[in-house]
């Protein structure tokens, strides 16, 4: 399977399907979870009917980067994402499964997400615009549009359901929710996460705006779970092009949902049709945020059936 081929929904006949998320279909494995990242874009909590090949496999292969750079702060869930060292069940479905799947630990996973901002922007920037403040958590005079904050904020945000919208809380809302021991931790290793992705992240040229953790337990271990890092789940913009004071250039989906507020869409379901403009530059934004955050590309334009020595399987880990 290559880059030019995509994966919009999976289906595997031997495996119970636990969940189809946004993107990820995951598999109950009895003992572990396979966790399969889709080429299903969504936006505005809204999947698109249009799938942006190879996306799954950019997911994949940035989670498993910082997975990897991370581990000296947070232990995570990933056994294994080499295809060859799972379940002789997933074996028929190898090819499918290459470099856009995992095989991780079960957990149970908090009932909150666990967002940073660095950057003042998206929803952030309009809780500044009405009260000078996000989450709860006040902040200075006279700030513009994506300027860097004094220092990063935790502010945490409910898990909707599929196809509803998250809710920013504040910090006592998480309390409430998680208990106050876990919420001070999670804040505190969420912040501790995304200072040493950010700073990674600026000597690779490419600005950690925002981004949201998830996080899980494991008997009394917190570990970090789903994906880190990844244009899905943060806003990436290039230093280069930096200039506070309206929204920015970026390597993430923004160019998709710029389209559909353009076309003045309600953010309802069901989705528009993206043209193939639209397809191919989310594609071109995501290909280069893997190229310039790793260095590597080839993982995308694979020979055969696994063997590229550039694939992140370098990467590979076994907790």
């Amino acid at each position: 399977m290559t880059m030019n081929q995509h994966v919009l929904e999976t289906d595997f006949k031997d495996m119970k399907l636990l969940k189809r998320g946004k993107v990820r279909d995951i598999y109950d494995l009895d003992d572990a979870l396979l966790m399969v990242a889709t080429d299903r874009i969504s936006a505005f909590d809204v999947i698109m009917n249009d799938p942006v090949p190879g996306k799954g496999i950019i997911l994949t292969q940035i989670s498993l980067f910082w997975f990897e750079a991370m581990k000296s702060l947070v232990p995570n869930h990933v056994i294994s994402s080499d295809v060859a060292e799972y379940p002789a069940v997933c074996r028929p479905y190898a090819e499918k499964l290459y470099g856009r799947s995992m095989l991780v630990r079960k957990t149970e996973p908090l009932s909150i997400e666990c967002v940073v901002r660095g950057y003042i922007s998206g929803s952030g920037w309009k809780s500044y615009q009405e009260s000078q403040s996000v989450c709860g958590i006040d902040l200075p005079d006279g700030l513009k549009e994506s300027d860097k904050l004094p220092e990063p904020i935790f502010t945490p945000s409910t898990k909707a359901e599929l196809g509803l919208h998250d809710i920013n809380i504040d910090f006592d809302e998480a309390v409430r929710m998680v208990g106050k021991d876990i919420a001070e931790e999670v804040k505190r290793l969420s912040l501790s996460i995304y200072n040493k992705g950010a700073e990674i992240s600026s000597q690779k040229g490419i600005i950690i705006a925002d981004t949201k953790f998830e996080f899980g337990i494991t008997g009394n271990e917190i570990i970090l779970i789903d994906e880190v890092l990844t244009p899905d789940s943060s806003r990436f913009w290039p230093k280069e092009t930096y200039a506070p004071g309206g929204p920015q250039k970026s390597f993430d989906k923004q160019y998709l949902r710029d389209y559909l507020s353009d076309i003045e869409w309600n953010k309802e379901p069901p989705p528009p049709p993206l043209p193939d403009t639209v397809v191919q530059k989310t594609n071109q934004k995501y290909k280069e945020a893997i190229t310039q955050l790793t260095g590597i590309d080839e993982v995308l334009n694979r020979d055969g059936y696994g063997n590229n020595p550039q694939c992140p399987g370098r990467w590979h880990q076994s907790n």
